[in-house]
């Protein structure tokens, strides 16, 4: 089968938007590389490094999404449906470069596998390693937990500095016994690293249903079925409709919650965090890009959050908030 490919050349800051508009027009799959996406040393929070050098030639910040869409798509009206929405990101704040756009077709098989040559077992942390299900690997040590993962479609392999900034700040969170909840769990990767790290129980939500299939899936792969709920829905819907659900899997309020979403969603739901969280519970809030530090920062402590810690992996931070 034949499938149309739009190639966007933009920035790191802002893929996220942009592969959600790819979505949304309809994209049957979305591939994102970035500089040194895979091989990027990591900055551990206690100062050690991990990884190599970069394997790839895009430039620093820069980052190439690719989008693919059925054949009797016209891929010149998606283009043209995008790239508007594009050139707004300026109006929030979001520095997308000199984007550039590209048309070809490819066969489906070129795509939908070729991405996994580049996926390599990954150590984000001093605890955890990332393994796609069809690299093999063997642990350095006895602490080392695996983490096995088919992100699919969905978005989540800890190649993203967001992602593996979450990790390590889970990392040195969770302390053993704490229940989770996991806000836009994507393949669900921090709800499996914060099950190896020593929580009891975890609620991974999203909105995507094929963000919940793949995170089911890890689930499963990992084993952890008994220890993590996936589900359909948004924080305010468990509060407000789920609180002493036995099927959430976790008892509200909860000691820890996670969110690795873009900055300007992360602002819409910091109250409701708040609720869903015990007194010094703890709030790990990622996604977001070095220039929207302030209004996050003051959006938290308006909640009546105190920050407890801040952690950064090149221009993308991680707050660590606690409730008063």
């Amino acid at each position: 089968m034949l499938w149309h490919e739009l190639t966007i050349h933009t920035t790191e800051e802002a893929v996220e938007m942009i592969s959600n508009f790819l979505h949304e027009a309809g994209a049957g799959g979305v591939s994102i590389e970035e500089s040194g996406t895979l091989n990027k040393k990591r900055q551990a929070p206690h100062g050690e490094w991990f990884g190599d050098v970069p394997f790839n030639d895009i430039p620093e910040g820069h980052a190439v999404i690719k989008g693919y869409f059925s054949e009797e798509v016209n891929l010149e009206e998606i283009r043209n449906e995008i790239s508007p929405r594009v050139e707004e990101l300026a109006e929030f704040g979001i520095d997308t470069g000199d984007v550039r756009y590209e048309i070809k077709t490819v066969n489906e098989e070129d795509w939908a596998t070729a991405w996994k040559q580049y996926f390599k077992p990954i150590r984000v942390s001093e605890r955890l390693t990332i393994k796609p299900t069809w690299e093999k690997y063997t642990p350095e040590s006895a602490d080392e937990r695996i983490i096995e993962l088919d992100p699919g479609m969905a978005f989540g392999t800890g190649a993203h500095p967001t992602t593996s900034l979450c990790l390590r700040t889970l990392d040195s969170v969770i302390q053993g016994g704490e229940e989770v909840i996991d806000v836009g769990t994507g393949s669900g990767i921090l709800s499996i690293g914060a099950v190896h790290l020593g929580a009891s129980k975890v609620l991974a939500l999203d909105l995507d249903p094929v963000a919940v299939l793949s995170a089911k899936d890890n689930t499963r792969l990992n084993g952890m079925e008994d220890r993590i709920t996936v589900k359909e829905s948004d924080l305010l819907t468990v509060i407000t409709e789920g609180s002493g659900s036995e099927d959430l899997g976790v008892r509200l309020p909860v000691k820890v919650v996670v969110a690795n979403i873009l900055a300007e969603v992360i602002l819409l739901f910091v109250d409701d965090v708040y609720a869903a969280l015990q007194s010094g519970g703890i709030y790990i809030a990622s996604g977001i890009y070095k220039n929207k530090f302030d209004v996050v920062e003051q959006a938290l402590t308006s909640s009546g959050f105190e920050i407890a810690d801040v952690y950064r992996e090149d221009d993308w931070v991680a707050f660590v908030a606690r409730k008063r």
